[in-house]
């Protein structure tokens, strides 16, 4: 049955939290916010659940947006959302213009290097296939051979697709059939009409997809970074000492069942972590 999100502006079911003494006096005592007593996050609304605009086209809502609000209130702090085109939250970041980018941003080693970060979700891709497909699990590259797969050309799943489907002709597996649409609709339709077999592409906007048109279901998840474990996560200015104090507020939250709630909420059940970490292991640089 297709489900119904609340894009609305007032969020009336959003979940909230109160405040934590433990992640409030991980607070370095020196560090100036950007307005005190508020936190400045900034976010780009790229696409739902993840984070998009509400339906009086301004208030930013989604699965980000509401993980924002826990983790200022669990911080004892108002929120001060700021909507930022994703080219430019590095320089917004760096300048001081907000105190955190809370919005989608996946660990690497080279942002590492200019920026804390601090875990809340898995970096996870998606297989998802018609709704009667016969197809139930898709998980290793043997899977996918033979079938007619659509995703995402230039991308980081069209590279982990395709390295898949080299080591199953090296095997002497059937090839995939690789293709590629303009948009969602297009990829839909293709999916509905049997001319593709599976989508591969980011779970998020492909599970609040399966949510609202009931029409697919997922049959794997595979990791962003795969073979490495690709994180998201909340990014600091590097030695600002904000990353431990999120890390504390992500850990309350999980442990309090707030963190759930929310990503429950949004249909993004599959991308919770059980504990965040600060600064992990990240995907490596170009050509490392």
């Amino acid at each position: 049955m297709a489900a119904e999100f609340d894009l609305s502006p007032e969020q009336p079911t959003r979940v909230h939290a109160e405040k934590s003494e433990k992640a409030i006096a991980a607070i370095p005592k020196d560090y100036k916010f950007v307005e005190p007593g508020v936190l400045t996050v900034g976010i780009n609304p790229w696409d739902p659940p993840v984070a998009t605009y509400a339906t009086d086209a301004k208030t930013v809502v989604g699965t980000d947006p509401d993980l924002a609000v826990l983790l200022a209130e669990t911080l004892g702090l108002k929120l001060n959302l700021v909507a930022v085109a994703w080219e430019d939250w590095p320089l917004g970041l760096s300048s001081g213009k907000f105190d955190a980018v809370i919005s989608n941003v996946t660990v690497t080693e080279e942002r590492k290097e200019k920026f804390d970060f601090s875990t809340y979700r898995q970096d996870v891709l998606g297989f998802y296939v018609k709704k009667d497909s016969k197809i139930t699990s898709i998980k290793e590259p043997k899977d996918v051979a033979g079938l007619k797969v659509i995703t995402g050309a230039g991308t980081n799943q069209e590279k982990i697709l395709l390295e898949w489907d080299r080591e199953n002709v090296a095997a002497g597996l059937k090839p995939v059939e690789v293709q590629y649409y303009d948009d969602r609709a297009a990829s839909q339709l293709a999916i509905q009409s049997g001319r593709a077999d599976a989508e591969f592409n980011p779970n998020a906007t492909l599970a609040y997809g399966a949510a609202v048109n009931g029409g697919t279901k997922l049959v794997g998840v595979v990791s962003g970074g795969w073979p490495r474990t690709a994180e998201i996560a909340v990014a600091t200015r590097k030695g600002s000492g904000l990353a431990d104090p999120f890390k504390v507020a992500v850990n309350e939250l999980i442990a309090s069942g707030k963190y759930g709630e929310v990503l429950k909420k949004w249909s993004l059940t599959e991308e919770a972590i059980d504990k965040s970490a600060t600064n992990p292991l990240g995907l490596p640089k170009p050509n490392s």
